[in-house]
Formats: C-alpha cells, structure tokens, sequence
C-alpha cells in the first residue's frame, strides 16, 4: 500500500514550507503546484486522495486533500485575498509573513496584529466557480469510482475516524448542544478569543486552522427537492441542481490559477484543501445582520450573501491546487485518451482487437430491448456513439437525433428501455412530457439578479449526457406560455445543440453537446435528424419482468465492455480520403438521376452521417466503400419501413 504522507493529510503544511523556503519569491506558488503534480503521479497516487463525490463531508478531515468530479453550474465574480500578509507581535514588535493562499481562515495567534500597511502585503485574485456533481451520473459510474479507490474503503487517513492522525482539539457535542449553538451562534463564537474578515480572508484570532474545530456532522446530501435547510438562513438553502432528486455535495471552487480556460458547464475534476470551517458560517451570519443593519456596511444584497456564503457544513470550499476539463466520466476508461502513454495506447489498441464481437453482443442486448427489432438496434447503437465533433457556423456537425416512433404506449416500454440506457452510458436523464411538466418545469437557466446567481434549469446538462425524450404519455391540452418556451426550447436543442439562457434583457446562446432520443406512438412533435418506426417481432406478457431478465442475463464483465465501447467510440477521429468522397459524389450524382425527386442534400448528410458511425461503431476511422454501401442500405430499409407504415395508416409517421 503506497505511504500517504504529509502532502494528503496536512497539505497547507507542505506549503507552508515551500513558502517558508521561497517567500517573498513568487516562484513558492509554482513550486506548490509542480510538486503536488508530481506526487500525484506516483504509483496512482489520485486513487488514494479521497473523493467528494463518494465520501460525505462530515468523515473528511478538514485542511486534508480532497478531489472532485463536478460540473460548472455556476461562475461567481472574482474575489480579492491577502496572498501574503504579516503579522506582528506589539510586545516583542516581531513580524512573521504567512500566506493566504488555500485558505479561508488565516493564521494570527494569540499575541499577533495583522499589520494591514505593511510592505510585504500581496492582494492577489481567485475565481470562485459553483460546482455540482455532474447531472444524471448514472449509478454504475459512481459504485466503479467508489471500487477502484481503495482509501475510501481502507485506511485512508483523510478520513475523519479513529486514529492517530486526526485528534479534535475539543470533545464532541451532543445533538442538543449542537441544536443550542445553531439557535445561539454566539456560544460558539465565544470557543474562539477573537475574530475579523479582512480582505476576502477570516481572520482567526487565537486559534489552530489546522483542525481547530470539528465540522459538525450534518449531511451533505439534497433532498428530492434539493433544498437544505441551514442553521443560518430562515429559508430553505437551494442548493440549485439541474435535475430533480439529485443527491451529493454542491461546492464552492475556489480556483486561483487558470480559471479563464473553465467555463460555465464544463465537467472537472479538481484537487485541492478542504475547508469546512465552522468559523465562515458564523462571520457570514454577522455579516447579514450588521448589513442589515446598515446598508453601507456592504455592497451586497442579503439574498446574495445567503448564496455566495452558505454554510460551509452544507456547502464545503475548495481551495484548488490542480484541476483539469474531463474529457468523458466513464471509470473504466483512461482519464485522458489524447495524450500518447504506453499504458493508454496499449488499452486502447487491446480493446479495438475485440471489437467486432463486443458489437455483435451490444447488438444482440439491443435488439432484445427492442423486442426484437434488429433494424432499430443498428440505429440506436449508432445515436449512443454519436457526439457534435465541430461547429460549421452554427451548424452543429456530427448531431444525431434519433426519433423512435411506435412504442407501445401502454406498458411503460419507455420507462423500461430507459433503465436499459442508464446501465450503458455514464449520464443520463429520462424527461416525461406532459401538458403538466411542460408548463411547470424549469426547461431553461434563468439569472437571479436580487441573488447575483444563475438558476439552474433542466437543460443545463454535461456535455454527452444521454436526453430520453417520452412523448408516449402525452395527451391533448392547452400549452401556457412557461409551456411554449420549454417546447421551443427543446426544439432549439435538438436543431441547433444550443440553450438560450435567460438573462431577463437579454438571451445568451450556451452550446452543448446532448445526445436526444425521442419516444412516440406516431412521429414526434419535436424535430429528429432520423426517425426510426419500431417494428416489435415479440410482445412480452410482462414487459417490467422481461426487461429487468435482460439485465440479469448480461455478465458485468460483459456490461463492462459495452460501457467502454459506447464511450471509447464516441472520442475517436474520423476522416474520409479523397478518393472515397469522389466515389460517394459519383454515387450521389447516379442516384439523382434515376429518381431525382428521391434523394435530396439532406438525403445525403443523413446517409454520411450513419456512413460514419456505422464506421466508428466498427472501429474504422476513415470511411470505406464497404460501410458506404451497408449505410445506403439501412437508410432504404429504414425508409422502406416507414412507407409501408404510411400506406397502412393512410398518414404521415
């Protein structure tokens, strides 16, 4: 078992001595984070530093390492810090420069000034982003995290639990005397000799920021509602999660070098010092009484303040000392398959040499769940591996809408199908449509200006979240207005893989990536680049016990190779040689004149686009004249299909 030292339980002590050894120089700061680069590469160090999206906040040990996976729900405005500060001792007059960096208490003891003219004070700037676990993770993803990282379940020393390494300054309350400091903050601001906020910084008179404080042990954990209530605010905390039921810590990042590469939606994963300190609940507190009581003590609004400075037990800061966009979240693949590693080469080329028969099962389990239609199961596997790999002015490239017409209706085909999906990719949402959810949903994020926020809105999702549209319950009825922009907004999704966000005077176009499946008994009222009639060869007595045989059937091992399939796909390039683009043209031209009316430019893109995941879901990354041909073939069965559905309801599907 590798030696977790110094730098995962007391991080802010390594820095300590790097800037001991540096300061005043500016270079302590990149040292820090090379060296914490470095120990994070040894012997998988990463699986070792424990995780805020498997571990709750209340057994972490506060100021220990810390990482994680979250997405951007929020940027807040950039917020000024004491970098450097000194103190002095008005006794002795001796003066001591510590750093703020990763911290949000700062260190003054007992006979210490912090001297705010001094020469050696640094103000300095971080960014502080509003991260929630990324919406719709599927389960699997969580429990694969969960397995491969052995602190968690072992001795990990971050830990807050019986040992050595952690000692509480101070005995345990009991609930009620818990219950007595919520009602009465002052008690608690009585255990410390003094405090003052100064400069973006909690200044902590008189005692240890290394632990000084137990963190009160209160789950972190939302509601269906994901509201909180907090010991510090009358109304319930909204912790602003994009999907209802969501569970998990939401989190203020406090990020302090390279933030302008991180963007509202992008999915992270970050490595820094936890900060749960009971103090910033308390100042935050005073803070709103004494703006209350004068309005020119501070610029912000009371709303603002309760949302930029909840409580730090319900929502913990982290101070970054590395981070990094995500390029996928699926567990059983490499973190980043673009850089050249032998280990990431290696696997990659391992799995490619089995993929024909790992296709050939995820064909076979898909064509079970589509009671039996084949045709339907080539398509799906197609939409599961499809991603928007570029922009053409706003044309989104590579978008592959699939609309699954003629679904049972009433057996909850849907639903069932659904659960399937949640087991093969790593996030996904199932989103029911309704006369009621349509008009009473948050489909869009809005702006708070009284509370200086955005607010979260259904369709704020990570990039390759898998969207399963049900249109199968959708009866007749009146459309309100909140109803009208949902739908529009949905539309705007699927044509244009774009969400306008409202900022009240004014939109704001938020690009995405999300794959959208649509079920419907007829063709859907919303746009699809494909429409695909399901053609059940089987009708099941019971449709739950038939889907759940399915699942049970499949070894994991098996389940495994399919999650790595439809994520590994998704990530590769893709090109076509010039001498097969002239063949497809001369193709294109042969078919016009046989039928002109036929085969449109539309015709065309649609049938590069199967061209080209019809290549990838094979493993080819450049087209051929073979997979050329089986896509004009799927197409003519797949239009084939739909004519003869046609002919025999005498309408269009």
């Amino acid at each position: 078992m590798p030696c977790v030292g110094d730098w995962l339980n007391s991080p802010l002590s390594i820095v300590q001595g790097i800037f001991a050894q540096n300061a005043p120089n500016s270079d302590w700061e990149k040292k820090v984070t090379e060296y914490f680069k470095e120990k994070l590469k040894e012997n998988n160090a990463t699986n070792w530093v424990p995780s805020l999206n498997d571990v709750p906040v209340h057994y972490l040990k506060p100021n220990s390492l810390v990482k994680f996976r979250c997405m951007v729900q929020d940027m807040f405005d950039p917020e000024f810090y004491m970098g450097v500060y000194e103190t002095v001792d008005p006794n002795t007059n001796a003066r001591v420069l510590h750093f703020g960096k990763y911290r949000d208490v700062a260190e003054c003891g007992p006979q210490q000034e912090i001297d705010l003219n001094s020469s050696q004070t640094v103000t300095s700037e971080r960014q502080t982003f509003y991260c929630v676990p990324v919406p719709g993770e599927s389960a699997w993803v969580k429990e694969i995290s969960f397995l491969t990282e052995p602190a968690y379940t072992s001795a990990s020393q971050a830990r807050v639990s019986p040992s050595t390494s952690y000692t509480p300054s101070r005995h345990k309350r009991s609930y009620e005397e818990d219950e007595d400091m919520d009602l009465h903050p002052s008690k608690q601001k009585e255990q410390h000799m003094g405090m003052s906020c100064c400069w973006g910084i909690v200044v902590l008179v008189g005692g240890d920021i290394h632990g000084c404080v137990e963190p009160k042990r209160l789950e972190t954990e939302a509601s269906a509602g994901h509201h909180v209530i907090s010991p510090n605010c009358s109304p319930p905390l909204d912790l602003n999660f994009p999907l209802p039921g969501e569970k998990g810590p939401a989190c203020l990042v406090k990020v302090y070098e390279g933030w302008e590469s991180f963007k509202v939606n992008d999915v992270l994963e970050v490595f820094g010092v936890l900060s749960v300190d009971p103090v910033l609940s308390i100042v935050n507190s005073e803070e709103r009484d004494s703006s209350a009581l004068d309005p020119m003590e501070c610029m912000d609004t009371a709303e603002e303040q309760r949302v930029h400075s909840p409580p730090a037990s319900l929502v913990p800061r982290i101070h970054v000392i590395l981070a990094h966009k995500l390029q996928h979240i699926n567990p059983l693949l490499p973190a980043c398959l673009k850089e050249e590693e032998s280990k990431t080469c290696e696997f990659v080329s391992n799995f490619m040499s089995e993929l024909s028969p790992v296709r050939a099962e995820l064909l076979g389990f898909l064509t079970h769940a589509l009671l039996g239609d084949s045709l339907a199961a080539e398509y799906l596997i197609l939409h599961l591996i499809s991603t928007v790999y570029g922009r053409r002015d706003v044309l989104p490239l590579g978008k592959f809408t699939v609309n699954l017409s003629g679904c049972p209706r009433s057996s909850a085909f849907t639903e069932h199908l659904y659960r399937l999906i949640q087991q093969l990719v790593p996030a996904s949402y199932h989103l029911r449509m309704s006369i009621e959810s349509m008009n009473q949903a948050r489909f869009i994020p809005h702006k708070d200006y009284a509370a200086n926020r955005l607010v979260s809105g259904l369709l704020q999702l990570a990039s390759n979240t898998s969207l399963v549209i049900d249109e199968t319950q959708l009866e007749q009825g009146q459309l309100d207005t909140a109803g009208v922009h949902n739908v529009t907004a949905l539309g705007n999704l699927i044509t244009w893989q774009k969400v306008d966000y409202d900022f009240n005077y004014h939109r704001m176009e938020f690009p995405c990536n999300i794959n959208v499946l649509i079920t419907s008994e007829g063709r859907s009222l919303l746009p699809s680049d494909c429409q695909v009639h399901l053609q059940p060869q089987i009708i099941p007595p019971n449709m739950e016990e038939y889907m759940s045989s399915l699942l049970t059937a499949v070894l994991p091992s098996v389940l495994n190779k399919f999650r790595i399939y439809l994520s590994l796909l998704r990530l590769l390039d893709y090109s076509i040689s010039d001498e097969v683009t002239k063949a497809v043209e001369e193709d294109f031209v042969e078919m016009r004149k046989n039928n002109p009316e036929s085969v449109t430019a539309d015709d065309l893109h649609k049938m590069l686009l199967v061209a080209r995941f019809l290549s990838l879901s094979a493993g080819q990354t450049t087209l051929s004249r073979e997979r050329w041909l089986r896509a004009k073939q799927l197409e003519a069965l797949r239009k084939a299909r739909l004519q003869q559905q046609k002919c025999v309801n005498g309408n269009e599907l």
